[in-house]
């Protein structure tokens, strides 16, 4: 009796994995619940190959303290920036946050474009754009808004390249009542004025950068009156009027790079793990754009730690684009955060602070370096960077927009491209594959890039 209670258990359990996978595999959204929204954020810095570089006062060239930085940031963020803590709770309060603004975010399986490559393999994306910034932004914004509020701050100043950021930050602020500043790197300024638009409803002052605000900012159009901006110079406008304010009621808050900013970002790889779960598959490619190393990071480092568990074998790609080619032709070295030298020197690859990048539409990939935790992974090879240029990004975008029917950030493009390309060796070698990408913003407000590919102006 007991050996066919066995053989009948087993065969059930053969059915309920059998109608598993027959329901993955027509499945095209894979949604979570509200309850599966992480409740820690995962900081990867215990869990690196080995000990990250400490940060160089810009002066002394002696380890930054963390007196040092409170000047610029609170102290609750200086305090996670130089945790060696594997996770960090998020207050109640970040998470209702996160939740209203379109946490969890749902996962889809890209079935058109698959089987318009005609590839065996199985492409799944994370969907950050729904919510109402339209990237995966908001994660760290609204964390960091929150630390500052707590703590007294009233203003907070920031750059922001394509505006993907200052969007982000100017919806936090006025969740949570401080007021915003944002300078915005002058060539997205002009390619995409309702970002600016955007920053202003949610009542943020958004000046072009470089801009007369500030004494850095008229020293570079000084010497060069059409100055397109970057990245580095926007961040020294924003550090200077921090420091300019004697009341020390305003602190900077950066989109990127820091340790902090890329702990935030990790509730998206937290719950694409989820999503796989229920799936029933596990990722042989995690993919990524990288800018500064917020999407890759919030991406791909839960996988990393899983895999350093052996839950997973996958290979993590970072795209980034040919003309801003820091993890590919960058030297790994300490270097400044900002073009005026304000910031702390971070260990990290770099193109150097005064690297200029062309005017692509990318405009949040246009940083001269990489987070140090991504340049870490990327040193010890635990990671791979590729480059593509953006006649080739534009194309990716396209397909997927006329394929599974949305139209990506130039940004997340970059994703895209890496993950055709990956399917398409799936093709040739007959591979079932399993590839994951982000897609770390929707492209509706990068139409004039759109329209410039379509009509062959693209550079």
């Amino acid at each position: 009796m007991y050996f066919f209670v066995q053989l009948s258990i087993k065969k059930d359990s053969r059915q309920k994995r059998a109608k598993v996978k027959k329901m993955a595999e027509e499945r095209v959204k894979i949604l979570l619940g509200e309850n599966d929204v992480p409740r820690n954020f995962y900081n990867i810095v215990p869990d690196l190959p080995r000990a990250l570089d400490p940060p160089l006062h810009p002066g002394t060239k002696e380890p930054a303290t963390a007196g040092m930085l409170e000047a610029i940031f609170p102290k609750e963020v200086v305090r996670q920036e130089m945790s060696q803590e594997r996770y960090i709770p998020i207050p109640a309060e970040v998470r209702d946050a996160l939740l209203r603004s379109g946490r969890p975010s749902p996962m889809f399986r890209a079935t058109k474009l698959e089987k318009y490559l005609k590839t065996p393999a199985r492409i799944y994306f994370k969907h950050e754009g729904l919510n109402p910034c339209g990237s995966h932004k908001p994660n760290t914004a609204i964390a960091q808004t929150y630390y500052n509020m707590k703590e007294g701050v009233e203003n907070l100043a920031t750059e922001t390249g394509a505006g993907q950021w200052g969007t982000a930050l100017a919806y936090s602020t006025m969740l949570f009542g401080l007021k915003c500043e944002v300078f915005m790197v002058k060539i997205s300024f002009t390619q995409k004025p309702y970002r600016k638009v955007m920053m202003e409803t949610y009542g943020a002052k958004v000046h072009a950068s470089p801009s007369n605000a500030t004494s850095f900012g008229r020293k570079v159009l000084e010497s060069d009156p059409e100055h397109g901006g970057s990245l580095g110079i926007a961040i020294s406008e924003a550090i200077e009027t921090v420091v300019g304010d004697k009341t020390g009621k305003t602190k900077y808050s950066l989109g990127s790079v820091l340790n902090h900013v890329l702990a935030h970002q990790t509730v998206i790889g937290q719950e694409s793990i989820k999503q796989l779960e229920m799936e029933d598959v596990k990722p042989d490619y995690v993919i990524a754009c990288v800018g500064g190393g917020s999407n890759f990071g919030g991406m791909v480092f839960p996988f990393y730690y899983e895999k350093k568990k052996g839950k997973n074998n996958a290979e993590f790609i970072a795209v980034e684009p040919s003309s801003c080619p820091s993890l590919t032709k960058g030297e790994y070295r300490y270097d400044f955060g900002d073009t005026a030298g304000m910031t702390p020197l971070m260990k990290m690859y770099t193109l150097g602070k005064d690297f200029m990048p062309s005017k692509i539409h990318a405009g949040g990939l246009r940083y001269h370096a990489m987070a140090p935790t991504v340049s870490a992974l990327i040193a010890e090879k635990e990671a791979v960077p590729v480059a593509y240029a953006q006649k080739e990004v534009f194309d990716a975008g396209m397909l997927f927009a006329r394929t599974e029917g949305i139209i990506p950030a130039p940004e997340s493009s970059h994703a895209i491209k890496a993950a055709i390309d990956k399917a398409l060796e799936c093709k040739k070698s007959g591979e079932a594959k399993t590839i994951l990408f982000n897609l770390s913003g929707h492209g509706l407000l990068d139409l004039g890039g759109y329209q410039a590919y379509m009509e062959g102006k693209l550079d």
